[in-house]
């Protein structure tokens, strides 16, 4: 495929508009993942931390739902449809910035067919959306600065990163690769009293983080610090995982394609600038060897190295800019890029399609074959069914009113941030229930300090509990201790495609006798 040189805005505009009105549709098509969900919490109640996470995610939900006034999916989502548009751009000029057009728009394209940046920064509402353009932007603004020594650019780099850091605990590695790079490339900027400023500005933004975390004992870098770890016993199976995540996450095709560059540079051949090939590198590399090195001996997510993948496709513009030399005023569109646009759409349409129907049966596991524990195993299922599950409880609970066997002003408790959170959207606080988490921080998160913004479990109460065959929690065997009675009411059958995907199962729970242990005592 060929299109003319002076063109390459056109046809920037059309991948940006194209991709956007994909993704919205999807934004509004797709029920919430359990992740997506539990972040609607920190809209709900804001605060200056949380207990996992920086608060930006829940400043950019309430900004673009107009604080929650908008909260359907869509607009929930609204953000990162928005954001990874403009990150699209971005990358663009990031690779026109250290090479030429042609880059950026190879660039812009291989982007567009991450399935890290297309659906988990550009779809689904989570901490990456919000690191992702902060962190663009400030790498943008380093490189810009490292090229012209503007310290406006350099003031400004450092303004997003602290941004960035706001965003996710991660964009900490940032400031980690440019460090690396100014002690081996540029001494001289030690001189520089603009680069500390820049570095003090950073860390004013870290300041809400810190005080949150002062004020709560340090939870949220003791819960973080017990997720990953430098010792262990090894596992090289979780390395195997974490490999297979990031093949999987970045799109196999790009995935190929970065080593292959990378390969390429080891040999020598220059594509890019030295300063450019230095800057990625060192920005990019640190991230990765640090979660390999994690996923030796625990189990991380894969999409936690994905920020890094993103800079080390610009290499991979930038040879492919080399290999297909503008001719003729017209520039090719490489076929492996449109090899991997296309494992992009293709993987959006099994992802969807199975979702949607669950023609590929997932649930392999023997437990799933019976009924408390039908569907387990599928994970599509955490982004099915939940619109579902109300109108049927929605009976289920007037008819107990009716009969007095439940009370209007009950609540609802749940025994781990999912399906807390799902349950608390989609069930719960549109019927005007109060949602509850039962155990401690580790388990229930944000939901240890939602519990005393909603006035707290009461001793004497009654709660409903419902739990789903696919994700089921045994109620006897947590609650029993707590209540003095755990009456069944009623079964909800979730259908797909005609076929019963998953069961509800509703409890009544009957008198809280003893209150679960908490971080606060």
């Amino acid at each position: 495929m060929k299109i003319k040189e002076s063109e390459i805005n056109k046809y920037l505009i059309i991948l940006l508009a194209a991709s956007a009105l994909i993704r919205s549709f999807l934004a509004a098509y797709i029920e919430f993942g359990n992740d997506e969900v539990y972040y609607w919490t920190y809209a709900m109640y804001p605060d200056w931390s949380h207990f996992d996470h920086p608060p930006m995610v829940g400043w950019f939900i309430q900004l673009f739902s107009c604080n929650l006034l908008f909260s359907s999916e869509f607009f929930l989502r609204l953000s990162s449809v928005i954001c990874m548009t403009i990150n699209t751009y971005l990358i663009f000029l990031i690779g026109r910035q250290i090479k030429n057009a042609q880059t950026g728009f190879y660039a812009a394209l291989l982007y567009t067919a991450s399935i890290y940046a297309f659906v988990i920064t550009g779809i689904f509402i989570l901490p990456d959306t919000p690191l992702s353009i902060f962190t663009l932007l400030s790498v943008l603004f380093f490189i810009k600065y490292f090229q012209d020594e503007n310290n406006k650019h350099l003031l400004l780099a450092g303004i997003f990163a602290g941004l960035a850091m706001l965003s996710k605990y991660s964009g900490a590695f940032i400031w980690i690769g440019v460090g690396l790079y100014v002690i081996l490339y540029r001494r001289k900027e030690f001189k520089n009293p603009y680069m500390y400023l820049t570095v003090i500005i950073s860390a004013v933004f870290l300041l809400p983080i810190l005080i949150w975390n002062i004020n709560n004992e340090f939870i949220s870098f003791t819960f973080h610090g017990d997720r990953v770890g430098f010792f262990g016993e090894f596992h090289p199976e979780y390395f195997l995982a974490e490999l297979a995540g990031e093949f999987g996450y970045n799109n196999p095709v790009n995935y190929v394609l970065v080593i292959i560059s990378l390969i390429s540079l080891i040999k020598g051949n220059k594509f890019i600038d030295d300063m450019p090939r230095r800057l990625i590198l060192c920005l990019s590399l640190p991230l990765i060897f640090m979660f390999w090195f994690f996923s030796m001996t625990r189990q991380i997510l894969p999409h936690w190295t994905s920020p890094s993948f993103i800079f080390l496709m610009l290499f991979v513009a930038a040879q492919l800019a080399d290999k297909y030399e503008i001719k003729e005023q017209h520039l090719t569109i490489p076929k492996s890029i449109i090899a991997s646009v296309g494992v992009l759409l293709f993987t959006l349409l099994i992802g969807v399609t199975e979702i949607k129907t669950g023609f590929i049966p997932l649930n392999f596991s023997e437990r799933s074959k019976t009924v408390q524990r039908h569907g387990e195993g599928d994970f599509t299922l955490d982004m099915y069914g939940w619109h579902k599950i109300r109108p049927e409880f929605e009976e289920i609970r007037s008819e107990s009113i009716e009969n007095g066997v439940m009370k209007e002003s009950d609540g609802m408790i749940a025994l781990k941030w999912y399906p807390l959170a799902n349950l608390d959207y989609y069930v719960a606080h549109p019927l005007g229930i109060d949602m509850y988490g039962f155990r401690d921080p580790i388990e229930i998160h944000k939901y240890a300090w939602i519990n005393k913004e909603r006035g707290d479990l009461k001793l004497g109460n009654d709660y409903w509990f419902l739990t789903e065959s696919f994700d089921y929690y045994e109620p006897n065997k947590y609650l029993k201790p707590y209540f003095k009675r755990i009456i069944p009411l009623d079964t909800i059958n979730i259908e797909r495609c005609g076929k019963t995907a998953k069961y509800v199962f509703v409890y009544k729970l009957e008198d809280l006798k003893k209150m679960p242990q908490t971080w606060f005592e």
